[in-house]
């Protein structure tokens, strides 16, 4: 019977562990003025995005991320970015986690993180790096392995993107919120930024297509600019 039990245990963990994480996940907490602040962390294939900013008036306050991967309850990240301790792009760093009380919490950690959502029902879910314009009818291709990148997180439901710089630790900026997909339309709804307070509860919608596998994105930026954006999937 002991045996028995100690099998059953081991199955349990191993399926608690093994659950599929990605998609997006929320946390709460209070700073020391008494403000609310939301984490938001974005898991697609490989790739996260964690932010703070004030749940209230959206000030943004820091992000983080890079590729991840999972093995059991310990995730390992390679950091390609990072506001608030830049010196630690470049490193791995590692962290156990642990599924209570309907969330998951990072060891060590008071934060019960809930879930958003599982990848859907957007259909943008995945992390893309810009990799092409078109200005004037001539599209012009980036080399997505280049230092420099804007890269777009996004689960079944948020999306963020980033601007940074992995060989000169440099932040360029971000902003990020909530996002649908209906029918040809991708429709953002911008809960921080990072440049600009006040763009914080603006709405945006773009026309989008996958074309053989990438992501055509046009339309009129923030500024009221016009903008055909190519987007490729991260690999």
């Amino acid at each position: 019977m002991k045996k028995l039990l100690t099998i059953l245990l081991s199955i349990s963990g191993f399926i608690v562990y093994s659950q599929n994480i990605q998609g997006a996940w929320e946390g709460k907490m209070t700073d020391e003025n008494g403000n609310e602040i939301r984490n938001v962390v974005i898991l697609t294939d490989g790739y996260q995005v964690s932010t703070n900013y004030d749940a209230n008036t959206g000030a943004f306050i820091s992000t983080n991320g890079g590729s991840w991967s999972q093995d059991g309850n310990q995730i390992m990240e390679i950091v390609e970015f990072d506001t608030k301790n830049p010196e630690r792009v470049g490193s791995e760093v590692s962290f156990e986690i642990e599924m209570v009380d309907g969330g998951m919490r990072i060891v060590d950690s008071d934060m019960v993180m809930k879930r958003i959502d599982k990848m859907a029902p957007g259909e943008l879910a995945g992390a893309w790096l810009m990799s092409g314009r078109k200005r004037n009818g001539e599209i012009s291709q980036r080399d997505t392995n280049r230092p420099r990148k804007t890269m777009k997180v996004l689960s079944g439901t948020r999306f963020q993107w980033i601007a940074y710089n992995t060989e000169t630790k440099e932040f360029k900026g971000t902003g990020g919120g909530t996002y649908t997909t209906v029918d040809g339309k991708y429709t953002e709804n911008i809960e921080f930024f990072s440049r600009d307070n006040s763009r914080v509860g603006a709405s945006l919608k773009f026309d989008f297509e996958l074309k053989e596998g990438k992501w055509h994105h046009s339309g009129f930026s923030s500024k009221g600019d016009p903008l055909y954006e190519i987007w490729s999937l991260r690999e």
